[in-house]
């Protein structure tokens, strides 16, 4: 509880479903007591009128009952009211209540009562005037420097101020350049009307003026009575706010400190009587109402402010000086003399909360309580924190990305796909090549266990298949409530999916307005793209598939399609594709193989993933645990391939007709610019065959158009192809090294990264810097291989390479090292100690990225300071030269010096051999090849003479760079040798 806030003298909630506003509230002794303390008056926007008094005995027993003194329901809404001498002949205070169209004048008298239940108390009327405008706010005063009596001034909708002395109606001008009304207030010491208009400036008019002025009704009823004389209503003087004004306020309790206060949307103005700024202060907040009252120091002005941050601030001219929480937002607060308590701040809401409030604080009085002096236990907190490490190395370990699902979900899905087929089919196109298309239906049940509004229900299948429908909107859902939707799935286009999976997506809002999305699957049988056929004998690819188990008989593994076969033993079955060719499946009688044939390689896939699924369910069923199943051939690598070209060279030729039509395009455009040019000239030019240009150019953009769309349909065919043969692969690479659940995703996420081209990525970069991190990581020759892959960073950008046989050979080469025992995992470079050196380097900023290499089978480079941990440290000179980012070079005559000690005789036959034809310079490589090489100390001895002799050579040096020629140590030349012998290091 916060020390500031309002303490609650007196409360009551007003009415279900009321309203009240800024001029709702007055206080004053409206029943003239003479007591000296103010009663409350509340009108509401449904009519009520309330007159309340609230008394500290009345606290404890009455409560609101016995504090509301009376309790009338007026028969128009009340929009303000106010407490003044509005009677003539009488010096008692009277209430004045303003309606829409009408002004009621009433007297509150009170009787005493002789009973228990207190006074009784009177509303009587007095006077009422109909108005014949619809009435905004008023304002009372007296009015032209009367004493004894107030006059009441109305403001109207429309901008007309109308005077009203006692029961007479005085006269009623308008207000010039009146577009919407705002507040009105009268300052008794100047005898003038304040009002903001719709320019966001303050004016103020003179009583006398708008006395003078034309009469309203000579101007509103110009066609019957002529008009009468008056000069043009001008305002005495104006200030500009720049904004719209809340409220205005003239406090009178001080002549000494003479201002006019006002509340606009963002500041809070004082000004003088003439309308000079006093001062300004810029608001924080949004402010609801405000009201000055008297402050005990001279000369300042103290002021009450509430906010829309249920607030309600202190201010001293600009200084805050107490602050204090309300329970509500005020729209209208005034301080009243109540009985036993004096100074009483009077709040209401918009919505009838009702505060009476002092400002204070509470003191707390709770106290912390001494906590007993112990001593630790340091066992238990060494067995505390044993344990929370426990908890951290556990929650470290697991690297889940998605957050855990709850215990209990929202909403459940389960997607039933049908045993038949549909009849009659649902599918858009009826056959294909002479062969009817069927259509199954899916059926979705959606079961909540929550309340959920505006769900949608989304399906997705793979292309080229189709469903009815693959939007569903759900209605809003109950607790426990279910909803069933249905649709047909299809095949719709001329080749064949590669994958009979499809997906469900349901998103949908939870009960605290929480976003989420249920995912759930399903797969569609192998009858919707295939029908049973006879088998074929001669095709161009096979599969072989070994297994543990006697042969099984496959009609009994294939009832659907065992039917409509001629084969009775069930050793052979064939599947026609509807837009692709036949597959057949043969089963050895003597043998526990199975082979698959076709003329198509990927149009295997989905056989062999049947087969294989079948197979795991079929021996499940009768109990077999150790049921293995192997693949012993070479990999068809060749065969897969052939789909990798052909998939590139469409992406190549949708590059190609990309070029082609920005090249027509700029020529078109720039044809009509000539044309457009010569069109607008005054004094016309021949054409000079510019519009035969610009048709033929024109034709020739459509074609290009139709031929690249074309192309691009053939190319989402060979993706899907591809696609389908991509993942024939990875079976089969599982199936030969009995690859693990985990490794075969790996597998499989390498090989396929993407699952559709896009213009900017496609599958061939893609794929390849997928192989290539697996070759570096875990399927690298060594650790120090891996370590060093660790420590590089950053590589050239993806785009489409020039041709596929650098992607062939890193594809044959991850075959091989996984033939070879390779594991496929993402944590082996956890596993792997990387040298301290190679630590600092792979710090950020330790060594700067090399790229690879563009170029097909070529070397990774690694790092200069890196190699020293893969070959032997080269010489000095070939460390400097590296630093100066050459690539490859050829070595200088220094260098074959320090490294095979050849004599300087030998260089200088050397530079002669250079300038002889190249017959001379073979036969002389040939023999300096074969000179013997010194030994290590005489080596030595040659370095120690020959390096006080660098400084003369180095011109000598430069020449032999730049002759072009090599001539090779032998230490060199062994190194070459080795990597002619490791064909596998070349490749990364």
């Amino acid at each position: 509880m916060s020390l500031f806030k309002a303490r609650d003298w007196w409360s009551a909630a007003l009415g279900e479903g009321e309203e009240f506003d800024q001029g709702c509230l007055c206080v004053g002794d409206v029943d003239n007591s003479g007591t000296g303390h103010d009663k409350i008056v509340v009108g509401s926007y449904m009519g009520m009128l309330r007159i309340f008094s609230p008394n500290a005995n009345k606290l404890s027993d009455g409560g609101t009952a016995d504090a509301q003194l009376l309790e009338v329901q007026l028969q128009n809404a009340i929009i303000q009211v106010e407490v003044g001498k509005f009677v003539s002949c009488s010096d008692l205070l009277h209430l004045a209540v303003l309606h829409p169209r009408k002004l009621s004048v009433y007297s509150v008298t009170g009787t005493s009562g002789n009973v228990e239940h207190g006074d009784q108390y009177q509303l009587k009327l007095m006077y009422e005037h109909n108005l014949q405008r619809t009435a905004c706010n008023m304002t009372y005063g007296t009015f032209g420097g009367v004493t004894g009596h107030h006059s009441l001034c109305i403001q109207s909708m429309d901008g007309m101020l109308m005077f009203f002395e006692q029961d007479s109606y005085s006269f009623g001008t308008f207000l010039p350049g009146f577009l919407l009304p705002g507040p009105l207030a009268y300052n008794p010491r100047t005898d003038s009307f304040l009002t903001v208009s719709s320019a966001r400036q303050l004016e103020g008019y003179k009583y006398e003026t708008l006395a003078i002025a034309t009469d309203a009704e000579s101007r509103q009823d110009s066609d019957l009575l002529p008009k009468t004389g008056g000069k043009r209503l001008t305002p005495d003087w104006t200030f500009v706010l720049g904004e719209q004004a809340l409220d205005i306020s003239v406090p009178s309790f001080s002549h000494s400190s003479s201002s006019i206060m006002v509340l606009g949307e963002r500041n809070l103005f004082c000004l003088r009587d003439n309308g000079q700024i006093r001062f300004m202060k810029k608001l924080e907040f949004n402010p609801s109402c405000f009201l000055p009252y008297i402050s005990v120091k001279d000369g300042t002005t103290n002021l009450l402010l509430g906010n829309h941050n249920n607030m309600l601030l202190v201010y001293q001219d600009v200084t805050l000086k107490w602050a204090a929480q309300l329970p509500f937002v005020p729209v209208a607060v005034r301080v009243a003399n109540l009985p036993e308590l004096k100074g009483v701040v009077v709040s209401l809401s918009s919505d009838g909360h009702f505060l009476c409030s002092y400002m204070g604080t509470d003191p707390s009085f709770f106290s912390t309580p001494k906590v007993d002096a112990r001593e630790a236990d340091y066992e238990q907190i060494d067995a505390e924190m044993k344990k929370l490490q426990k908890f951290i190395r556990e929650a470290t370990r697991t690297q889940d990305i998605l957050p855990k699902s709850d215990a209990v979900d929202d909403l459940s899905v389960k997607a039933t796909v049908s045993s038949c087929l549909d009849t009659p089919s649902q599918a858009l196109i009826q056959d294909i090549d002479g062969l009817p298309v069927p259509s199954v239906t899916v059926q979705v049940k959606v079961k909540t266990n929550s309340v959920l509004q505006s769900a949608k229900l989304s399906i997705c299948v793979q292309p080229p298949l189709a469903v009815t429908q693959d939007q569903f909107v759900l209605e809003p859902m109950g607790v426990g409530s279910t909803k069933e939707v249905a649709f047909s799935a299809f095949l719709n286009g001329q080749y064949l999916p590669a994958d009979l999976t499809g997906d469900i997506v349901v998103s949908y809002s939870s009960p605290t307005g929480v976003p989420r999305v249920l995912q759930s699957r399903f797969s569609l049988p192998l009858a919707l793209v295939c029908l049973p056929s006879s088998p074929a004998k001669n095709t161009k690819f096979k599969v072989t598939v070994d297994t543990n188990q006697p042969p099984v008989d496959l009609s009994a593994i294939f009832r659907e399609f065992s039917m409509k076969t001629e084969d009775k033993d069930g050793n052979s079955l064939a599947f026609q594709f509807l837009s692709g060719a036949k597959v057949t499946v043969l089963a050895s009688k003597t043998s526990q193989r199975y082979r698959i044939q076709s003329d198509s390689f990927e149009d295997m896939w989905l056989v062999v993933k049947e087969l294989v699924q079948r197979f795991d369910q079929h021996f499940s069923k009768l109990g077999i645990k150790d049921f293995k199943k192997s693949f012993s051939g070479p990999m068809p690598l060749q065969e897969y391939f052939l789909s990798v070209d052909n998939h590139f060279q469409l992406r190549v030729s949708a590059q190609q007709y990309q070029d082609l039509l920005s090249e027509r395009a700029v020529q078109f455009r720039a044809i009509q610019r000539r044309l457009l040019t010569r069109f607008k000239d005054k004094t016309p030019a021949p054409l000079q065959n510019l519009d035969k240009l610009l048709d033929a150019t024109y034709n020739q953009v459509i074609a290009l158009a139709e031929a690249a769309e074309e192309n691009w349909a053939l190319l989402e065919q060979a993706f899907v192809r591809l696609r389908s043969s991509t993942h024939l692969l990875v079976l089969l690479l599982s199936l030969w090294q009995g690859l693990t659940p985990d490794q075969t995703a790996i597998l499989e996420a390498t090989l396929l990264p993407l699952l559709q081209d896009t213009p900017q990525l496609g599958w061939e970069e893609s794929c390849d810097a997928a192989v290539s991190h697996l070759l570096r990581s875990c399927l690298s020759r060594s650790p120090k291989d891996q370590a060093t892959s660790l420590a590089q960073a950053g590589g050239p950008l993806l785009g489409l390479p020039q041709d596929t046989t650098r992607l062939k050979k890193h594809i044959a080469l991850l075959c091989d090292r996984i033939g070879k025992g390779g594991r496929l995992t993402l944590a082996s470079e956890a596993n792997v100690q990387i040298p301290a050196q190679i630590q600092n380097l792979a710090a950020p900023g330790g060594v700067e990225p090399i790229a690879e290499v563009s170029g097909d089978g070529e070397d990774l480079e690694h790092p200069q300071e890196i190699t020293k941990f893969i070959k032997k440290k080269p010489s000095k000179k070939v460390k400097k030269e590296k630093e100066k980012k050459e690539v490859s070079r050829e070595p200088s005559e220094a260098d074959v010096k320090e490294e095979a000690g050849v004599p300087e005789e030998t260089l200088k036959e050397v530079k002669r051999e250079k300038k002889e034809p190249s017959k001379d310079k073979k036969e002389s490589k040939k023999d300096s090849s074969k000179e013997p090489k010194e030994p290590k100390d005489d080596t030595k001895k040659k370095e120690s003479s020959s390096s006080k002799e660098k400084k003369e050579k180095k011109e000598k040096d430069k020449e032999g760079k730049e002759s072009g020629d090599k001539k090779v140590s032998r230490k060199s030349s062994l190194k070459v040798k080795e990597k002619k012998k490791d064909p596998e290091a070349g490749e990364d």
